[in-house]
């Protein structure tokens, strides 16, 4: 069991669940609990340290989100980030004001200066980028703080009180945008709170186990197994902890990779539980046909999803809980707490509001995909599959924008698989965290052998990225990309134009939709 604990106070931003992922890559067990948790809640977790995440609101708007101010009597420090900084400001006696145009109002990559004699910047340069995103700022600070960071247009971008352990930065330390962020959140840990950072991976999986033990008992379990890298592991630690009451139903909806539902079958029905593949791509489509707004196809994928999984679990008999491949993103972007929904994930926000088993298990839930990748390798699965390319449950429905039809879907498969295909060739795959290819709705002229054609415009995404929160778009060689091109159009009919993505996440979310 982990002694030390880190708890993060949810006030509904997008990033939130971010910083959870990054004090946990600091080797620091954390949980994220909501802004309204009690007090006491608090004081009864032990925290060695509490973070106040971001979100979208005004300290002094009528309603806000708040904390009990008696927090910050428990002798625990305290970072905020953001409107976590504005809040603790606001609380302690300071003067939060919306910014103007010409000054204090800042977003995204902003050069940034830091008091390096801060225990939070100790050891970093005194120059860098921050990514910001904040339309108050903090007027007047809280007595017994210092300033210990500014940029050009604004001059309170930190504060420190360093007696009383208590910090806020009004950029956002846990995004790959901000240059040494994790370092200033190692620095909080282990230089304020005094970490000594005992919690990993090993220390997870063995808590899980123990968990799903607990939870499940003597009951049976269907699993959604799409044969991604978060069903698999799911799979795998289900497998580790209940054995033969678990049940692999692989629902095939014809929305995959080309060949990829053979590949899934070969793979999984050597696995010791039970494996069930069953093909639905018809039924899928039916429910897709006329279907463009890609939530709406979204939460469709999801309803039927469920309704399959309904109808195997009784062919099998008495089937207690439903196990799912969920994790951390797919509940973030799906609108957890008080945060703005992205998109829907089909297993996330697409589920019905009817459900046909006792209750879902998402072991995954408080992981990330680069922490899913850990846990696979401690559960002994190969490399190959531990780094599969990541595909999202609803498949190539969300990658044909428009409607969905099986001529659509044929040549995505055969686009994607050339994409694939000659970046694997290449060798480039290898240092592309995500790729694939969407089919637009667009069509344009192009000349093909001397002729007129009116075909579509295919686009090209590859990604860069640790925690699949943010990303950039990745410098594939243009000698590369020409032979992507060139072959897409010469081998797959009815596309003329090929388009590559040079867009980051944010503003851009990985997939299109």
């Amino acid at each position: 069991m982990t002694k030390e604990k880190i708890i993060v106070l949810d006030f509904g931003g997008q990033y939130n669940q971010l910083i959870a992922r990054r004090v946990r890559e600091c080797n620091v067990y954390c949980e994220v609990l909501p802004y309204r948790t009690p007090l006491e809640k608090i004081k009864s977790e032990h925290p060695i340290g509490i973070i106040f995440t971001g979100g979208p609101h005004s300290v002094y708007e009528s309603g806000a989100p708040s904390v009990d101010p008696a927090i910050f009597s428990l002798g625990i420090p305290v970072l905020g980030i953001c409107y976590g900084c504005q809040l603790m400001a606001h609380l302690l006696g300071g003067r939060v004001s919306p910014a103007s145009d010409a000054t204090a109002r800042e977003y995204g990559k902003t050069p940034t200066f830091y008091d390096t004699a801060c225990p939070l910047f100790d050891g970093l340069d005194s120059e860098g980028i921050s990514w910001m995103s904040h339309g108050d700022y903090m007027e007047i600070v809280p007595e017994g703080f210092e300033l210990t960071a500014h940029s050009d247009n604004c001059p309170n971008v930190a504060i420190a009180d360093t007696k009383r352990g208590f910090y806020g930065v009004q950029f956002h330390p846990e995004v790959n945008h901000t240059q040494n962020g994790l370092a200033m959140l190692r620095n909080f840990l282990y230089k304020v709170c005094n970490a000594s950072g005992d919690w990993t991976m090993a220390d997870y999986l063995q808590s899980s186990v123990a968990a799903l033990k607990d939870k499940i008992g003597d009951g049976k379990v269907l699993l959604a197994l799409s044969g991604g890298v978060d069903s698999s592991v799911a799979a795998a630690l289900l497998e580790r902890a209940v054995g033969s009451q678990l049940t692999c139903v692989f629902v095939d909806h014809g929305l995959l990779r080309k060949n990829e539902g053979d590949e899934v079958e070969a793979v999984f029905s050597k696995m010791q539980s039970k494996f069930i593949r069953v093909n639905a791509q018809e039924r899928f489509l039916d429910k897709l046909a006329g279907v463009s707004e890609p939530e709406r196809k979204r939460k469709i994928i999801g309803e039927e999803f469920i309704r399959v999984f309904e109808a195997e679990a009784k062919k099998i008999g008495a089937v207690d809980y439903l196990a799912q491949g969920t994790i951390y993103p797919d509940v973030i972007e799906s609108g957890a707490g008080d945060a703005a929904v992205i998109k829907s994930h089909h297993n996330v926000g697409g589920l019905p509001d009817y459900v046909d088993f006792k209750e879902i298990v998402e072991p995954l839930r408080m992981l990330f995909k680069d922490e899913v990748r850990q846990l696979g390798r401690e559960l002994g699965l190969p490399e190959r599959l531990v780094m599969r390319q990541p595909f999202p449950g609803p498949g190539l429905a969300i990658r044909i924008i428009g409607a969905v039809t099986k001529e659509k879907l044929a040549l995505l498969q055969d686009a994607d698989f050339v994409f694939r295909d000659e970046l694997a060739k290449s060798g480039a795959d290898a240092e592309l965290s995500q790729y694939f290819a969407v089919l637009t709705d667009m069509r344009s002229v192009g000349v093909m052998g001397d002729g007129r054609t009116y075909d579509y415009t295919l686009a090209l995404r590859a990604v860069n990225t640790s925690d699949f929160m943010t990303a950039s778009w990745a410098r594939i060689p243009y000698d590369i990309l020409d032979r992507i091109s060139t072959r897409i159009v010469n081998e797959v009919g009815s596309i003329n134009r090929i388009v590559y993505d040079i867009t980051s996440k944010p503003p851009a979310t990985i997939e299109w939709e």
